[in-house]
């Protein structure tokens, strides 16, 4: 069946369905009801378009799984895989789950995590963060014109422990290619080790830049940096991924006697100056998006999204204080081991198949 009808002064068909499905009295019905429509002046047309893409919006649940299903190839920790999806089954569907995305304000995502944001942080954290990846793939296919989870929920949450959030910081899955850019620019091999093994070991500038051969120990595979040169003022052990060593091996020919790894070449005896870095950031056009501190937000961003890492590893992974001060007289291991894991799958990801990662912005 099909009705000729007119729209705005323009001729029109409208399908109304196939015979003997649609008999000839449900037709005259449908033909009634879309005269009544264009009378009222609205569009039945564009009213039966609407309906159609409302029909195709996928429930929060059936969105995650689709945004999990793309995500999970490039997942190196099962464990990580496992724990997204747990997360958002025991904090996230039991309010979202059924709901079609498009009908997901802030206040529905607001009920999801005022419960847990300030008893369990790191938890909170992640179910925002994995939420807002869900929704953001929902923007991305048209689905919803707004990212419910974004900042416009701010305001809404007390503030969370930010390291250096006032420092720009890239997004972690941007590193690589960062990483690639100094590469083949022009800065001077020192630089490019240097920035690349602060990268590696989420270290602090002056903590990379005053690094020495002797505080290198290759049979354990760790860095150990004397409390002098922290900033906490005790000794900090850094375990040091494949990629780490070998960048380690590389800087040998930068040896001048002093005993430091990277050395200035403009003072000799002297570590390279903090603007050495943040120079190779202007000249290779990334430092509007990040500061040489941001790597470490980008890290700890990395770690907290990307791996099921305890909070104390990745906290002791900066080289942060865990706990309250009798917290951390009891304590007696800095988790070298747990972190050792942590610093292999970060170098993987930041030296891994730039495919995997995405490209810098143009």
């Amino acid at each position: 069946w099909v009705q000729r009808i007119s729209i705005d002064g323009r001729r029109r068909e409208i399908g109304l369905g196939s015979f003997p499905a649609i008999g000839l009295a449900q037709a005259r019905g449908l033909a009634a009801a879309n005269r009544t429509a264009v009378a009222e002046g609205r569009d039945p047309l564009a009213e039966k378009r609407e309906t159609k893409r409302k029909a195709a919006i996928p429930t929060f649940r059936e969105a995650a799984k689709r945004t999990f299903e793309a995500n999970r190839p490039r997942w190196r920790n099962g464990k990580h895989t496992v724990s997204w999806w747990q997360t958002l089954e025991r904090h996230a569907f039991p309010i979202l789950g059924d709901m079609p995305v498009d009908r997901i304000g802030r206040e529905d995502v607001l009920q999801v995590l005022t419960p847990i944001w300030s008893v369990r942080m790191e938890t909170a954290r992640r179910v925002r963060q994995r939420i807002r990846t869900i929704l953001r793939w929902c923007m991305a296919h048209g689905y919803v014109e707004h990212n419910a989870a974004g900042e416009a929920i701010d305001g809404a949450l007390p503030p969370m422990p930010r390291l250096r959030a006032h420092l720009r910081a890239m997004p972690y899955q941007e590193v690589a290619a960062a990483l690639a850019t100094v590469e083949a620019s022009r800065a001077s091999l020192a630089s490019k080790l240097c920035l690349r093994f602060l990268v590696l070991t989420a270290a602090r500038s002056g903590e990379a830049r005053g690094a020495t051969w002797d505080e290198i120990d290759q049979d354990t595979g760790e860095w150990r940096i004397p409390g002098s040169r922290m900033k906490a003022g005790v000794e900090h052990r850094v375990p040091l991924s494949d990629a780490a060593l070998e960048l380690l091996e590389q800087a040998r020919v930068l040896r001048d006697g002093s005993g430091l790894i990277f050395p200035s070449s403009v003072k000799a005896g002297h570590p390279m100056s903090d603007m050495t870095l943040t120079q190779v950031l202007r000249k290779t056009g990334l430092a509007e998006r990040s500061t040489v501190h941001g790597f470490r937000s980008a890290f700890r961003d990395w770690a907290a999204e990307c791996t099921s890492a305890p909070h104390a590893v990745m906290e002791l992974s900066l080289a942060h204080a865990v706990g309250s001060s009798v917290e951390q007289a009891y304590a007696r291991s800095d988790l070298i081991e747990k972190r050792r894991v942590l610093m292999q799958a970060w170098a993987d990801f930041v030296t891994g198949d730039a495919s995997e990662m995405l490209p810098l912005p143009t």
